[in-house]
């Protein structure tokens, strides 16, 4: 189909979450929040879904996960915003049950058909995950915006959180970063069909490998990375646990060489805005006071704060389970993800230290 959906939206992906900051403004009530105890898992640690007791030794996972096109092509954006959704799941250590479908369309300006295709990619993602697509809710949108609902189940055995890393952990990224750089790249209608590609396989390759995470006793804590990029997913993950992480630039999986595309400043709006967030919380290269220095540090800074859509899966691993852990990326082909990012150390005045 030969159409451009991403003229039709000012922002793309998960990039166009609104920022750490913002969000914290938002969420910022002056009255506690009613408690409920068969809630395990709400709003008070930015885990990745919520989670209920159904007092069986079952868990409820419920969550959500919209927003505008990150492609052209409504079929893979279908596709994308629903692998996305679903992460969510399998990143609280779940399986995905079903799906309800979110979209927003401007019927004056875009075919209905247009929107069956995004339908389409959907299905077939919802199809990869072995559940249904079960229905859902449309309105008339001055953009298109398309996501899903997804309830999951997890053994209570098995939950994971971003909030439970313990001291020593190793630090694990199941998918290379660069998604919002090369996704600016293809808007700016520069991106090499290989490399677009590469992008959009990346972005609809499922993270079911977190329901095995899950299993895994080893694994203290999880959580996918998407609109916040690495760094902003990594305070959660240390601020819930109360520790600080270490990480290497060098040892971070990119989808490609993404130097050019830095030099010629197409990265997203929100990798900015990402560091405004959180970089009073960075020590970047032995440097504590960075959280000014955004222009000064640019081409470190545009892969760590990049906004990824359908990221993969942080996970922080107890040194006992690594050759366990190792063992099972191994087997599911993620044989590039298995050198650590980082650790996990005991907390200090910055939630992250970047060493190159």
């Amino acid at each position: 189909m030969d159409i451009k959906l991403t003229k039709y939206s000012h922002g793309a992906g998960c990039g166009c979450k609104l920022s750490p900051a913002v969000l914290d403004r938002i969420l910022h009530f002056n009255e506690a929040a009613p408690h409920y105890p068969k809630l395990l898992v709400g709003n008070d640690t930015r885990d990745d879904a919520a989670v209920y007791d159904m007092g069986n030794g079952q868990g409820l996972i419920s969550t959500t996960d919209f927003f505008m096109p990150i492609v052209d092509d409504p079929f893979d954006f279908g596709r994308i915003a629903s692998a996305n959704a679903i992460s969510d799941v399998y990143a609280m250590g779940g399986s995905p049950v079903m799906a309800i479908a979110i979209l927003g369309w401007p019927i004056d300006t875009l075919a209905p058909e247009v929107a069956t295709e995004v339908i389409r990619g959907a299905r077939a993602i919802c199809g990869e995950a072995g559940i249904p697509l079960a229905g859902g809710h449309s309105i008339d949108s001055p953009e298109p915006i398309f996501g899903l609902a997804v309830s999951g189940s997890v053994d209570l055995r098995h939950l994971k959180q971003n909030s439970q890393a313990t001291r020593g952990c190793e630090l694990f990224l199941t998918k290379s970063l660069g998604v919002g750089i090369l996704s600016t790249a293809e808007k700016h209608g520069v991106l090499e069909p290989e490399l677009l590609g590469r992008n959009i396989a990346s972005m609809t390759t499922l993270n079911s490998i977190g329901e095995a995470f899950g299993r895994i006793d080893g694994v203290k804590a999880m959580t996918d990375v998407t609109g916040f990029g690495l760094l902003g997913h990594l305070v959660e993950m240390c601020d819930g646990s109360q520790l600080t992480a270490e990480i290497s630039l060098s040892t971070l999986p990119q989808l490609c060489d993404l130097s050019a595309f830095i030099a010629e400043k197409r990265t997203p709006g929100g990798t900015k805005r990402n560091w405004k967030s959180y970089g009073h919380r960075i020590q970047l290269f032995g440097e504590r006071e960075v959280a000014d220095k955004f222009d000064e540090y640019y081409e470190s800074l545009a892969i760590l704060c990049d906004p990824q859509t359908s990221g993969g899966l942080l996970i922080a691993v107890d040194p006992s389970a690594v050759a366990e852990v190792m063992e099972l990326m191994r087997e599911r082909g993620l044989h590039n993800y298995c050198t650590p990012i980082g650790r996990l150390i005991a907390q200090e005045d910055a939630a992250v230290q970047v060493q190159r």
